[in-house]
């Protein structure tokens, strides 16, 4: 059995190493699970956190609307005037045109 020489080894190792570490980093960084992946996946979930905490209060404050639509005299009765246009009785309506 011939014996590898010393010097051939080295020449293959070396190189091996340096290979098999670029093909590691350049996975770490680029991969499935890499750091580019990571940066990425922590945006969508700041985004996603941001659009929650949105709806969690626009949803507190539709809440709060219907509460007042239900037991509050004068929201009724606003929102019965701007939107369906009603009128107390006796009470007349005038439109004013402007003529130019």
């Amino acid at each position: 059995m011939p014996l590898i020489p010393r010097r051939q080894s080295r020449r293959f190792w070396g190189p091996a190493i340096l290979f098999v570490s670029s093909v590691l980093l350049v996975n770490a960084l680029f991969g499935d699970r890499g750091l580019m992946e990571t940066i990425r996946a922590r945006r969508t979930n700041a985004a996603a956190t941001d659009d929650l905490r949105r709806l969690k209060q626009e949803n507190s404050k539709m809440r709060e609307q219907a509460r007042r639509l239900r037991n509050d005299p004068q929201t009724i009765e606003s929102v019965a005037r701007a939107e369906l246009g009603l009128l107390r009785p006796g009470e007349i309506l005038v439109t004013v045109k402007d003529v130019k």
